[in-house]
């Protein structure tokens, strides 16, 4: 069936609620195969920037269901190395990856007014946010592998969440850093290549410089998110 003609459904707070009590104590990959037992892959929307450690929900996610759709967001600013990267865990993992960008016309303003200089929210909501809010009503769940640690934002999310008319999943969210590097060494997962340059959360070029954590994203601003996640 197309994805299009996916039927989305409202949840109420106690059918959220009731989700959030039946994935909490399970596995990473538990939770990620419970998913498909309580929704139909076409009405999820998995998406990846394919930065710092993204390797670890991508394996899962491998495992579980080869054939799950990835929606990359192609801000056209992105390092050479994440597209590299992207290349190498795309076919690493046979994944099935569609990038999703900005109109041209719309991306071209950005550029030419160097709007990641002067207004780095409508940088981000021009080239991230607007290009998924394209596609992101035909879904009823939105996969994303955020976790508590990484930022006070972060820290006040469950689970499952609905947010903007969607049905959010962060099937990592609990999971610590050191848990992450753990799994990440034992699994023997390929880490970006900027993060031996000390970069640990990796965005667009223009924003992004060395730093613990996100400390390096949006460097100057008092900005911490994109916005996708708010």
């Amino acid at each position: 069936m197309q994805e299009s003609l996916v039927s989305k459904k409202i949840y109420s707070k106690e059918e959220i609620k009731e989700l959030n009590d039946r994935y909490h104590d399970l596995s990473v990959e538990e939770r990620v195969r419970q998913l498909y037992e309580d929704f139909e892959e076409r009405e999820v929307m998995l998406t990846s920037s394919f930065a710092a450690t993204s390797a670890l929900l991508l394996s899962v996610f491998s495992k579980c269901n080869p054939k799950q759709k990835i929606y990359f967001i192609d801000t056209g600013y992105h390092f050479p190395e994440t597209l590299e990267y992207k290349k190498k865990l795309t076919e690493l993992y046979g994944l099935n990856v569609a990038s999703v960008s900005a109109g041209k016309e719309d991306h071209e303003y950005t550029s030419t007014n160097q709007t990641w200089k002067t207004d780095p929210e409508l940088c981000c909501s021009i080239n991230k946010v607007k290009p998924l809010e394209l596609i992101k009503s035909k879904f009823s769940v939105w996969v994303s592998g955020l976790m508590r640690w990484q930022s006070d934002h972060r820290a006040s999310l469950d689970i499952f969440e609905e947010r903007g008319g969607i049905l959010k999943f962060y099937p990592l969210l609990d999971v610590t850093e050191q848990e992450r590097d753990q799994y990440i060494e034992e699994h023997q997962l390929p880490f970006h290549p900027l993060i031996a340059f000390g970069y640990h959360s990796i965005g667009c070029k223009h924003c992004t410089v060395p730093g613990e954590d996100r400390s390096g994203r949006w460097n100057n601003s008092p900005k911490t998110e994109c916005g996708l996640h708010l």
